[in-house]
């Protein structure tokens, strides 16, 4: 019998060889156990007549990589052991296993997994906001925005006495303090809109609201707290009794602010009771020289091991009353000029009683961790809030700005060079939006995304700083003309701070999205390491061998859907979006398979080769991006008229990911493999792209749609302060638009009866009179566009000054916190 079947296969050798490696890939694609692929393989040797020896030793083979207790004696202990004596894998300290360890892994693990499930991602909800929470923004928040004049801001170098009064009264200081403590508790997506909305009336306003409700001691106490530390200080937060700040940042300790060198000790007085000693000099602290209680990130040592938990302790947060003997407050940086309370504190042997650590003697040394616990969730508020806030605003300014202004007898609209910058625009503000939308709801779920809220940090400031950068070319001459009808200059102006803050772009790119994320988010690298670290031969057989069969099925995916354009990938709706996530599922498989090669072959040089992980970080964020979008379609009912704005995003995150493969194969560098990469398949990815970005046509819609009044203009600024009085420059500039869309037809009128010789050949708003009298139109027609020619030249006149105006705008002199003027004033009295 056995004859029989023997080498059945030698007569199809060549339909046999193409049907095996066929069926290899299958497997890999569908990610078959181990078990299918012995079964394969071993009907292919018996139908290629393989000799009996070796049958022999497949079968010996397969045993053992099937029976788990010969696999971990034979093969994964030995494997373990080599790994650990060549030190293959990284070692990775306290303090990053501590920020490894914090937060969650959330969306982005499946977008790393090679295989996304988009049923999954697409179920997560957008937020919908509480009654109560609709009403503080229809309510005080407008109510802030109004009394906010941003050049009077920058005039005075402080918010008003007013505005101070409103957010303590209000309780904006408070709005994620839990209600049980006098707070509003709000949700992540009712704060990220009360800050957006802010920042869109004024930056300053909007930092000096999101500061206190993020990072700092009300979001601390709240985690790590005693009860009495809670009890105690959360009401005066929330009532702003307490003006809060949080120092951690120093001269030598930035974005890697594990390299703090502020002290405290421990000691025990002459009471008998136990203190700390602190020192410290700590820079760009927002709110230090008006604050009342500081945050203090130090390093903490026990000389007489007082705690009973060793004597250098680490990293560790306590709450000091600025009135304290020793603290120094009192001046403030000057960051570009942008008014908002920026500052150096130190403070020199200051001493205060040990339950100043947030959580009391329990907190000691767990600094570290409640900072990357709570930055992990909120990077992916503030600063994304405002930056959105910037997106939506330039969209909606520049498109209004663009049909009011003319050159050439036309609006600046209608010509494509300006129709380019405009779509770039528009497309960012729909991206920014469904992002921030998103990452909201995964928070207010309970999710605390580290890698997420880095790429939305990066992302959306980086965003923010081209759409600013492209409405400023817009408006040209009204763009760099500072006073109180410029609706730029201060956002270009302040643009930078929020690349700098939280993190540096930089280095929030090129180490903690992909340098981190490539060990957080990996289904089994992480695994790898602390199995390896603790000698766990059973944990280090689970995830190395499921490391190996992820490995297979992402390359055999990324071969597959590469052939097919993704088409094999399917997708979880249908309609003009189904593409899209065809090309994801694609984008996703080719990145998880080069990741593993990177790590692989780069090992731990991998972390000191930036430009390679800034390249995987802009793929990984964009493949986040892009499913954003998506969902927002979903969510908001699939309107056909914003399909242009989807359109663009998708095929600017495709174009964007083909970028970052394209660099990636370029300059992998790793030996014979590289230059594998760079020729065969660099090529192969170059010819056969995801995306080559929006095409000419499309910008054009999207130009256009940012240039009509209604429903999609409207939803593309959703949630900003638009004041309707034409004395401000926001609502002279709607004014000025409204009316001159409006008088567009009759212009066209006009501009028929011209064709038609009834009329010169002149501009349509000389031959108003004539046109009149000709009765070409009507008289309510012809005020229609005396109205819109006299709003249009009110809205692109820009501000001048006598002399002594303008010394007195530019050089005024700062007034510092305790000189007296509005610079000192106090929120709590």
């Amino acid at each position: 019998m056995f004859e029989t079947i023997h080498g059945f296969l030698l007569p199809f050798a060549g339909w046999a060889l193409a049907g095996l490696a066929l069926g290899l890939l299958t497997l890999g694609f569908l990610a078959a156990p181990f078990w299918g692929w012995a079964a394969l393989l071993g009907v292919a040797l018996v139908g290629f007549g393989a000799p009996v020896w070796l049958l022999g030793v497949f079968a010996v083979v397969a045993a053992v990589g099937l029976v788990t207790p010969l696999r971990r004696a034979l093969v994964s202990g030995p494997i373990m052991a080599t790994m650990k004596a060549l030190k293959f894998l990284p070692v990775i300290s306290k303090t990053e296993t501590e920020a490894l360890e914090a937060g969650t892994v959330w969306a982005e693990g499946e977008l790393f997994s090679g295989k996304p499930d988009f049923d999954k991602l697409l179920a997560i909800e957008h937020t919908e906001l509480s009654a109560e929470e609709q009403a503080f923004l229809d309510g005080p928040v407008e109510r802030l925005c109004e009394i906010t004049d941003d050049w009077e801001v920058f005039q005075k170098r402080d918010l008003s006495h007013e505005s101070w009064e409103a957010i303590k009264q209000d309780g904006f200081f408070g709005l994620i303090v839990p209600k049980e403590y006098g707070g509003k508790g709000f949700s992540s997506s009712a704060v990220s809109a009360i800050i957006a909305k802010l920042a869109s009336r004024s930056g300053p306003l909007a930092i000096t609201v999101m500061v206190p409700n993020s990072l700092g001691p009300a979001e601390l106490l709240h985690h790590y707290g005693t009860k009495e530390q809670k009890e105690y200080y959360l009401p005066r937060l929330a009532r702003g009794e307490e003006i809060p700040c949080f120092a951690l940042t120093e001269p030598n300790a930035g974005s890697d602010a594990g390299a703090i060198s502020s002290q405290g000790e421990v000691f025990k007085g002459e009471d008998g009771e136990l203190y700390l000693r602190l020192t410290w000099e700590k820079r760009y602290i927002t709110l230090a020289a008006i604050s009342t209680i500081l945050g203090l990130a130090f390093k903490l040592s026990d000389p007489e091991n007082l705690l009973g938990k060793g004597r250098d302790l680490g990293i560790t947060c306590a709450l000091i009353p600025t009135d304290t003997e020793g603290v120094v407050l009192g001046k403030r940086h000057d960051p570009l000029g942008v008014p908002f309370y920026n500052c150096p504190t130190s403070g020199k042997d200051v001493v205060v009683p040990i339950s100043a650590i947030i959580g009391g003697t329990e907190g000691a040394g767990r600094g570290w961790l409640m900072l990357m616990e709570c930055l992990a969730a909120g990077r992916g508020v503030m600063l994304p809030a405002s930056s959105t806030a910037g997106a939506k605003m330039a969209a909606r300014m520049t498109g209004a700005y663009a049909a009011v202004r003319k050159q050439f007898g036309l609006p600046i609209g209608k010509f494509e060079g300006i129709e380019e910058p405009l779509a770039r625009i528009g497309g960012t503000a729909y991206i920014l939006e469904a992002a921030r939308r998103y990452t909201n709801a995964g928070l207010d779920t309970g999710a605390k995304p580290a890698v997420v809220s880095a790429m939305a940090k990066y992302q959306f400031t980086e965003a923010c700083r081209d759409c600013i950068n492209d409405a400023m070319d817009v408006l040209g001459g009204a763009a760099i003309s500072k006073g109180p009808r410029n609706m730029l200059a201060h956002a270009y102006a302040g643009v930078p701070i929020s690349i700098t803050v939280e993190g540096a772009n930089i280095l929030t790119r090129t180490l903690m999205i992909f340098g981190q994320g490539a060990i957080r988010c990996h289904p089994y690298a992480y695994k790898e390491v602390k199995a390896v670290e603790a000698g766990n031969v059973k944990a280090f057989d689970e995830a190395f061998w499921g490391h190996t069969l992820h490995v297979i099925r992402n390359g055999s995916r990324a071969l597959l859907l590469s052939l097919t354009r993704g088409a094999l990938a399917g997708s979880p709706v249908s309609g003009p979006t189904a593409t899209y996530y065809k090309k994801l599922s694609w984008a996703s498989a080719s990145f998880g398979f080069l990741a593993d090669v990177a790590m692989a072959g780069l090992g731990g040089d991998l972390k000191r080769k930036e430009t390679i992980t800034g390249r995987f970080s802009d793929i990984f964020s964009w493949m986040y991006l892009g499913t954003t979008v998506l969902k927002r379609w979903e969510a908001d009912g699939r309107p056909k008229e914003d399909l242009v704005f989807v359109h663009w995003a998708m095929q600017k995150a495709l174009a964007e990911i083909q970028k970052g493969f394209d660099g990636i194969y370029a300059n992998l560098g790793i030996p014979v493999l590289g230059a594998i990469f760079k020729y065969p398949i660099g090529l192969w990815s170059r010819l056969n792209s995801l995306g080559d970005g929006p095409g000419d046509d499309l910008s054009h819609k999207v130009a256009q749609a940012l240039q009509v009044p209604g429903a999609q203009r409207d939803r593309i600024s959703d949630g900003m302060y638009l004041p309707t009085d034409v004395d401000s420059a926001v609502g002279r500039l709607e004014n000025a638009f409204g009316l001159s869309v409006e008088a567009e037809g009759v212009a066209k009128k006009i501009k028929a009866a011209v064709k038609a010789k009834k009329l010169p050949r002149k501009a349509p708003a000389a031959l108003v009179e004539e046109a009149l009298k000709q009765g070409v139109i009507t008289g309510a027609e012809a005020d229609l566009v005396r109205r819109a020619e006299e709003a249009r030249f009110d809205a692109i006149t820009v501000d001048s000054f006598d002399l002594d105006e303008y010394l007195e705008t530019s050089q005024r002199p700062y007034t510092p916190p305790d000189a007296g003027g509005d610079a000192q004033m106090p929120l709590a009295s």
